[in-house]
């Protein structure tokens, strides 16, 4: 295996490892259970919510060279940096990094050390996140040689063996309508999209200090580091929604996320299973919580112009991330779900505009996008919370959780022919497109 090879394998097995935190983890299984003998629609939707723009994603940050204000910038300077911040406070310290924290107490060592303190818990998750992320330039390798390979293996060994001693029988009718909604939703869940836009930042980093500073170089590297995460990830979150199918005669709607995958770990592999399980969720979380830690601060460190330093960033995400962790993982979902809800759809687009940048001349367009996008996001969630907005349920593709298609390209059709002066320059839009 040649240099630039194995650069690529590393790097694509550490951003598989980054993506692959606790939602990732949790959320599969449960998509199988209720979705029964239709597990496989749900299972293509959720990759298409999740590995497939994350992807788009990775394309669009390696086009930017993992900037995230490059794919944002074109919505408009005060929206981008509204947008970007909230996309890394949600990945950072108000709910992705400590989901990890909380989902690996809940999942790994409660079930081991049952009245270990959890306060005392995320404080040494914490601690071991930090000295990890604290050098940003080992942060890839660290993942990708020596903590995704023990990941992989645990993972194998849970699924394999559901595979060939299936847990039960598969439920011939699914629990709910609208499993393909159902799918897009969770795959919305694991943020995954999001993580993408700011984990290229650290995987460009690591490939600049591999020696791999031309600007087609990293971009190729970079989506070819993509794709070796989106193989695996396709491959891990197949295995675990067929085995949630497997129990879908045992479990009901209402089970904990949580506790259906220690349970169901418990049922295959008896007591060692729970040590491997506590392998699998350490491993998966800390990885994740190591990427966005180092993505966060990163991010922070260059809109502030360097005024913020990245240590002091990695310092007080850590500190912050421990105390939010102490409310639990379904508190910590419950809260996000709606946060996500209303960025998520304007992120998307943008990522996706930006991949054909170069044949967008009118920054309005993008404008037009992203505002369209935000508005049937916020009425889709006040709709959700009990404020009846008819509408939303009654936009092209609202089944499918994709209501935000039609009016968007409405937005970017009307903008389009809006006259603006370029928030970027020729050269600008060449080279991002």
């Amino acid at each position: 295996m040649n240099k630039t090879t194995k650069d690529v394998v590393v790097v694509g097995f550490a951003l598989f490892a980054m993506f692959f935190g606790a939602g990732n983890l949790i959320f599969p299984p449960y998509l199988g259970v209720i979705s029964g003998s239709s597990w496989l629609i749900g299972f293509v939707a959720f990759i298409l919510a999740d590995v497939g723009l994350a992807l788009l994603a990775v394309t669009a940050s390696a086009k930017c060279n993992g900037e995230v204000s490059k794919i944002l910038g074109r919505s408009g300077k005060t929206l981008a940096i509204i947008l970007g911040s909230a996309i890394m406070i949600c990945l950072g310290p108000l709910l992705a990094i400590p989901r990890t924290a909380a989902t690996t107490f809940e999942m790994g060592v409660h079930p081991l050390f049952n009245g270990f303190n959890p306060v005392l818990f995320s404080v040494i998750f914490f601690a071991i996140t930090f000295v990890l992320t604290i050098k940003p330039s080992k942060v890839v390798d660290i993942i990708g040689q020596f903590l995704t390979p023990a990941l992989l293996v645990a993972l194998g060994v849970l699924i394999v063996k559901g595979i060939i001693s299936p847990l039960g029988e598969i439920n011939p009718s699914p629990m709910i309508d609208g499993v393909f909604a159902e799918g897009v939703k969770q795959g919305y869940q694991t943020m995954d999209a999001l993580g993408a836009v700011a984990l290229s930042t650290v995987v460009i980093r690591s490939l600049v200090n591999k020696g791999y500073t031309e600007e087609n170089q990293k971009v190729k590297l970079t989506l070819k580091a993509g794709m070796v995460a989106a193989l695996g990830l396709c491959l891990v979150y197949g295995g675990l929604t067929y085995l949630g199918a497997t129990v879908s005669k045992i479990y009901g709607v209402d089970v904990s996320q949580t506790s259906l995958i220690v349970e169901m770990t418990a049922s295959l592999l008896g007591q060692p299973g729970k040590i491997i399980l506590a392998l699998i969720v350490g491993l998966a979380c800390l990885t994740t919580a190591i990427g966005l830690t180092s993505a966060t601060a990163q991010y922070f460190e260059k809109i502030t112009n360097g005024r913020l330093k990245y240590e002091v960033i990695v310092t007080v995400v850590c500190i912050f991330s421990a105390i939010v962790s102490n409310f639990g993982v379904s508190t910590i979902i419950q809260f996000s779900a709606p946060i996500l809800d209303m960025i998520y759809p304007a992120t998307v687009v943008l990522v996706i505009m930006t991949i054909f940048g170069k044949r967008i001349k009118n920054d309005n367009a993008f404008k037009g996008a992203t505002y369209a996008a935000l508005l049937i996001s916020v009425l889709t969630v006040a709709n959700s919370m009990g404020i009846s907005i008819p509408l939303v349920t009654k936009l092209p593709f609202a089944p499918l959780g994709f209501n935000w298609i039609v009016p968007v390209l409405i937005g970017s059709l009307v903008g389009n022919f809006i006259p603006t002066s370029k928030d970027l320059s020729s050269a600008d839009i060449n080279r991002v497109g």
